[in-house]
C-alpha cells in the first residue's frame, strides 16, 4: 500500500513538472510590450493577422499597430493589431486581465485573437489548450462591431459557443474582444463613433462647503494605502487623492473663488474641461513624466473606450483653494481635457497609475487604481441621462443559471434539513435494516457526481481556499467571489454545515469526486468484489492520514511565495480530469494519475479523501469547532462494533470518534440506537427482560428512558 501512494506521488510529481510550463497562465511577457512604441517586436503580430510582414509603431488613443503587406515598392494595409491592455481594463475570474493580442483587416473584420497570458486557475491546466483556440476562433471572420453574446443571443446577434466550465472566463474575453475591437474600428474610420451629447449645466445659485460637496458626489476621492503597491504598512498615506469637475459654476467657484473661476473659463476653449485634482500621501499624482517629455504619466480619464492623458500645456497651477473646510494639500494642479469626445453629462472614471512592487518577484509593475465620478444632478439642466450600464459579468453568469441555482439551492436544503433531523433518521433506520438513511446518502452521492459534478462543473476545490485566504490579506472584491454562483453558493453551504457539524456533511454526502469514489466502492462490492475490498490497518491508517494535511501545508507555503505555482501544484485533485475535462482528453501522466486513485478506490474506501485530499485537510481544521458532534456514551469505551463497521476508520479503540476523519456516514449512529445491535444497549435489554422490567424507549442517552420520567 505505501508502494502504490509512492506511486501516486510519483506521478503527481510527473504530470506536474511536464505540464508546468506548457501554459501561458501568468506567462512572463517583456514589459516593452506593453510600454514600447515597436510592440510588434516583442510579440508575434503576424500570428493574428496572416499575410502581414510590416508593422508601424503605435499611434491613436488608444493606441494600435498598422500591419502592411510589402511586397517590392508595394506596400498594402493589411489591417490592425492591438494589445487588449491598451484599450480596457476588463478582470477575468482571477480578478486579473486576460492579455490579449487581436488582429483585424480594414474592412473591420477580425483576422485573429490570441491570449498571451492569463491568471484564470480553470485554464492552468483544468481546460486544454485547444478549447481555448477553438472558443478563439469563433472570432475570426466576424466584423468588430457585431454584437456577440454568449451562447444564444438576441435577435441580430451573433451567438458565440462558451468553454464549458469556464463561463465567467469567456463572458470576460468576450467583452474584451468586443470592446477592443470597436475602439479601434471607429478610431481608424472603420466604424463611425457617436458623440456623447455635451453636457447642460445649471447656471451659478450658490457656493458650498468641502464636506457638502464630499457628499453630493462633486468631488470624489481616491485613496491607496501602502500594501496596496506592495510596500510595508505605514501610518502615512501611499496616495490620498480628490478630484472634481471644475467646470460646472457652482463647484469651479466653491473650490477656486470668483476670480480664478472666471480666468480658468476666459482659458478654456468650446470642448475643453478642467479637472481639479489635490493630494497628500508619499508618492506625487504627477510623476516624472513632466520632466522627461511633457506627459502625466500617472493619471489619465476614462470614458467608455476613450482615454485622456495630460500634457504638460494641459497643466495649470492650482495654489489655493477657496471651499470651507478643505484640508491642506502637499500637491495640487489644473488638468485639462482637449477633447470634445469626452462629455461631463456621463459617468467617467479617474485612474493613478502606481509601481506596484511583487512581493513574488521582486518586480516593479504599473497597476492601476480606479475611482468614477458622474456629475450631481443638482449641476445638470435636466439631471442625468439615462445609462444602459453594461452588466458586470458576475452578474450575467447568475443572471443565465437561474435554473441550476435553483436546483442546487433545493438539494442543498434537503441535505442540511436531512441532518437538522437526523436523529429520527437514524432511530427509524434501525426497523428497516439502515433503508432510513441509505436511501438519502445514495440520492445525494447521486446528485453530487452528476449534477454537481458533471453538469454544472462546481466541485470545490482547495485552490479556492487558497484565493480566499489571499483576499483577506491583499484585497477583497466581492465579483471575484461571485463569478460562479454554484461555487459561491457551495463554499456558502460548505462554511454553515461545518460549523454546525463539521467536514463530514460536505465531504461525505456532496463532495462530487468523493461522492463518485464512494458509488465506485459500493457498486464493486455489490459486484462480488467485496472479498478483495479492504480497509487499512490502523496504524498505516493513522500514518497516512497526515499526509493530507502535508499537502495542505505544502501547498499553503508556496501560495504565500507564488500562488500561481501552488495552483499548478493543486493539480494533486483529480477534480478537473473528473468533472472539467475528462481522463481520455487529459495528457498521459494526469490520465495515469487519474486512473491510479479511481482504480485504488475499487477496494479502499475512499483513498484519495482519507490521504491526500488537501481540501479535506483545510474543512478538518475548522471541525473541531463544530458545534454539535456524534453522540457516544460510556458503554463506547469498551465496545468496538461502531469502530468495527466504520467506514472513515474514525473511531479509536476507546470509541472516540475523530470528527476531524468522520465523514458521517451516519451508521454508528444507528448501532447506537439499536437494541439489538448495539452491545451495550443489547445488554441493558436483556437484563431489564432477566428483572422483568418494561422495556420502554431508548433515550437520546443511548439507555433505556426510566419509567419515572416517561411518567
Amino acid at each position: 500500500m505505501r508502494a502504490l501512494l509512492s506511486l501516486i506521488s510519483l506521478t503527481w510529481v510527473i504530470l506536474f513538472a511536464s505540464h508546468a510550463m506548457a501554459s501561458v497562465y501568468e506567462q512572463e511577457l517583456p514589459p516593452e510590450l506593453f510600454s514600447a512604441g515597436n510592440m510588434c517586436q516583442w510579440v508575434d503580430c503576424k500570428a493574428v493577422l496572416p499575410g502581414a510582414n510590416a508593422f508601424s509603431n503605435r499611434k491613436g488613443s488608444p493606441p494600435y499597430v498598422e500591419a502592411y503587406r510589402n511586397e517590392g515598392q508595394q506596400h498594402t494595409l493589411k489591417g490592425y493589431v492591438f494589445l487588449s491592455t491598451d484599450i480596457v481594463d476588463i478582470m477575468g475570474y482571477s480578478g486579473k486581465p486576460i492579455v490579449t493580442l487581436i488582429g483585424m483587416d480594414p474592412k473591420g473584420n477580425i483576422t485573429g485573437v490570441r491570449v498571451l497570458k492569463h491568471s484564470e486557475p480553470i485554464l492552468l491546466v483544468g481546460i486544454p489548450e485547444n478549447k481555448l483556440l477553438a472558443f478563439l476562433q469563433q472570432y475570426v471572420g466576424k466584423f468588430a462591431g457585431s454584437r456577440f453574446e454568449i451562447g444564444k443571443g438576441e435577435t441580430g446577434a451573433t451567438d458565440i459557443d462558451a468553454i464549458s466550465g469556464a463561463t465567467v472566463t469567456v463572458i470576460s474575453e468576450n467583452q474584451l474582444i468586443s470592446r477592443s475591437a470597436v475602439a479601434i474600428a471607429s478610431q481608424v474610420g472603420i466604424m463611425k463613433e457617436v458623440p456623447l451629447p455635451q453636457a447642460k449645466l445649471q447656471p451659478f445659485t450658490h457656493k458650498y462647503d468641502w464636506n457638502s460637496l464630499l457628499n453630493m458626489g462633486a468631488v470624489q476621492h481616491l485613496s491607496i494605502n501602502a500594501t496596496d503597491v506592495g510596500l510595508p504598512a505605514s501610518g502615512t498615506p501611499y496616495l490620498d487623492l480628490y478630484y472634481g469637475y471644475l467646470n460646472a459654476p457652482a463647484i469651479g467657484r466653491s473650490i477656486l473663488g470668483d476670480y480664478d473661476y472666471e480666468q480658468l473659463m476666459h482659458t478654456l476653449k468650446p470642448g475643453e474641461h478642467a479637472l481639479f485634482v489635490v493630494a497628500n500621501g508619499t508618492e506625487s499624482f504627477k510623476g516624472s513624466g513632466f520632466v522627461r517629455g511633457g506627459i502625466y504619466d500617472r493619471i489619465q480619464v476614462k470614458q467608455g473606450i476613450n482615454a485622456f492623458t495630460f500634457k504638460d500645456t494641459d497643466y495649470l497651477n492650482l495654489y489655493n483653494m477657496q471651499a470651507a473646510g478643505a484640508p491642506s494639500f502637499n500637491e495640487t494642479g489644473i488638468f485639462i481635457i482637449r477633447s470634445g469626445k469626452f462629455s461631463a453629462a456621463y459617468p467617467w472614471q479617474f485612474d493613478f497609475l502606481g509601481h506596484k512592487l511583487d512581493q513574488e518577484t521582486g518586480a516593479k509593475t504599473f497597476s492601476v487604481f480606479d475611482a468614477a465620478y458622474w456629475l450631481p444632478a443638482d449641476f445638470l439642466t435636466g439631471g442625468r441621462p439615462v445609462v444602459a450600464e453594461e452588466t458586470p459579468s458576475w452578474q450575467k453568469a447568475w443572471q443565465t443559471r437561474g435554473g441550476a441555482i435553483a436546483a442546487f439551492a433545493a438539494w442543498s436544503i434537503a441535505v442540511m434539513l436531512f441532518f437538522a433531523t437526523r436523529d429520527r433518521w437514524v432511530r427509524k433506520a434501525k426497523r428497516i435494516k439502515k433503508r432510513g438513511v441509505s436511501w438519502p446518502k445514495t440520492a445525494s452521492w447521486l446528485i453530487a457526481v452528476g449534477f454537481a459534478g458533471w453538469y454544472a462543473m462546481a466541485q470545490p476545490s482547495v485552490t479556492q481556499i487558497l484565493t480566499l485566504t489571499h483576499a483577506l490579506f491583499d484585497g477583497w472584491h466581492w465579483g471575484l467571489f461571485l463569478s460562479d454562483p454554484l461555487i459561491f453558493l457551495f463554499w456558502i453551504v460548505i462554511a454553515i454545515t461545518t460549523i454546525i457539524w463539521g467536514r463530514g456533511l460536505f465531504c461525505g454526502w456532496m463532495c462530487p469526486f468523493g461522492s463518485m469514489t464512494e458509488l465506485i466502492y459500493k457498486i464493486a462490492r455489490a459486484c462480488g468484489l467485496q472479498r478483495f475490498q479492504t480497509a487499512l490497518p490502523m496504524p498505516v491508517h493513522q500514518w497516512l492520514r497526515r499526509l493530507k494535511y502535508g499537502v495542505f501545508i505544502l501547498l499553503l507555503i508556496v501560495s504565500v511565495f507564488s500562488m500561481p505555482w501552488a495552483e499548478k501544484l493543486a493539480e494533486v485533485e483529480p477534480f478537473k480530469t473528473t468533472f472539467l475535462v475528462g481522463v481520455l482528453h487529459r495528457p498521459w501522466p494526469f490520465a495515469v494519475f487519474w486512473t491510479v486513485i479511481v482504480g485504488l478506490s475499487i477496494f479502499v474506501e475512499r483513498p484519495f479523501c482519507k490521504y491526500l485530499c488537501p481540501m479535506g485537510a483545510a474543512l478538518a481544521l475548522p471541525t473541531r469547532f463544530r458545534m454539535l458532534a456524534l453522540r457516544r456514551k460510556p458503554g463506547c469505551q469498551t465496545c468496538h462494533a461502531c469502530a468495527n463497521g466504520c467506514g472513515s476508520l474514525a473511531i479509536d479503540e476507546q470509541g472516540r470518534i475523530d470528527q476531524m476523519e468522520c465523514l458521517q456516514c451516519l451508521d454508528c449512529m444507528i448501532l447506537y440506537y439499536d437494541e439489538h445491535s448495539c452491545p451495550p444497549l443489547a445488554k441493558e435489554r436483556k437484563q431489564r427482560e432477566r428483572d422483568g422490567l418494561p422495556l420502554t424507549p431508548v433515550g437520546k442517552d443511548g439507555h433505556y428512558i426510566p419509567i419515572k420520567l416517561l411518567k
